[in-house]
């Protein structure tokens, strides 16, 4: 690739000494997508995940396609009884990148990151280089020693997707019914 991007993600790499390949594709629409843009599986495929633990204190998750982290692990792993997400601006604010381009590489603050087990096995994993469309491929080893990753299972299978009805069934000509107070 003649027109590598300049992020800070992709300065931080070299700065450290990673052996990296970046990949620069269309913007995708999903996990999926973008694997195949990358011609990677899905699971290599590494979303970055800013979870907040308290007031000023956030982590990234590194979460593979095809899977969700497991916050009642994820909790017990940190102690914790309450962890949320930050909203899109608190987000950026943080790490320097907008959704959808967030990496632990180059962030404005070096947080802890988490990483599933899963990625161990894994020949190369794709994790965002700091603008939408633009990845990095490194081996898992490179990148655990990069972050200094907690490499540890936090996470599930994705349930798998509702397959879609050929027939939808017809509309409720009825008024939505009164919430029911015991559910919920």
């Amino acid at each position: 690739m003649t027109d590598q991007p300049r992020t800070p993600a992709i300065e931080a790499l070299e700065a450290a000494g990673i052996p990296f390949t970046v990949m620069r594709t269309e913007i995708a629409r999903s996990a999926e997508e973008s694997a195949a843009f990358q011609g990677i599986p899905v699971g290599s495929l590494l979303r970055s995940i800013l979870v907040r633990r308290a007031q000023d204190d956030f982590l990234f998750v590194l979460v593979p396609g095809g899977r969700r982290f497991n916050w009642p692990k994820l909790r017990q792993l940190l102690g914790t009884n309450r962890l949320t997400l930050p909203s899109e601006e608190e987000a950026k604010a943080e790490t320097g990148y907008v959704r959808g381009a967030i990496t632990p590489f180059g962030a404005r603050r070096p947080w802890p990151v988490i990483a599933d087990a899963s990625i161990e096995g894994l020949d190369l994993v794709a994790i965002g280089g700091g603008a939408r469309g633009v990845n990095v491929h490194l081996a898992p080893a490179d990148l655990i020693r990069a972050t200094g990753a907690q490499v540890v299972d936090i996470t599930v299978p994705e349930p798998p997707a509702e397959p879609a009805t050929a027939e939808a069934p017809p509309p409720d000509p009825s008024p939505d019914p009164a919430p029911d107070p015991a559910a919920g």
